[in-house]
């Protein structure tokens, strides 16, 4: 496929977003099956780190359920505002809150992220291997990897 420099680059999984019926049972069933630091955590929310990606699961009345407004992706791409600028082009509705989430048309959530602004990282010989070698990443997200012991060098 030739190269479109009117859209964003899909760089990667941020993190999945699951919805639970309860925060805390949900903790202990998964760090039952596996071994994971937790990232952070709310009232209603347990967010379970993999390094630089996350799963984040959080209470809703309807979990499990089709329609549920939570469950959703996250994608890293290396430009937000194509992003923005094609789902205006193609007459997709953003959803609200503060960020870049949308539908698509089988209602699947999506929120998009960009990579400089989160601490999902890509090795320098990936990047280049995809031709993406000129991204940063924020002073945030950097900090967000040092105290993890992950920052780059």
């Amino acid at each position: 496929m030739a190269e479109d420099i009117d859209r964003a680059r899909m760089v990667g999984i941020n993190h999945v977003a699951l919805t639970v019926g309860d925060a805390d049972e949900a903790r202990a069933f998964y760090e039952s099956i596996f071994a994971f630091p937790v990232r952070g955590e709310t009232d209603s929310a347990v967010f379970l780190d993999m390094g630089d990606q996350f799963l984040a699961l959080s209470e809703a009345d309807d979990a499990g359920e089709s329609s549920d407004a939570h469950r959703h992706f996250g994608v890293v791409v290396d430009d937000t505002d194509l992003v923005a600028d094609r789902l205006a082009e193609e007459s997709v509705e953003l959803l609200e809150g503060p960020g870049l989430d949308f539908r698509d048309p089988w209602g699947n959530r999506i929120q998009v992220v960009a990579y400089e602004d989160v601490q999902f990282t890509k090795t320098d010989h990936v990047l280049a291997g995809m031709d993406l070698s000129g991204l940063e990443k924020t002073d945030d997200a950097v900090a967000e990897l040092a105290e993890k012991g992950m920052a780059p060098e």
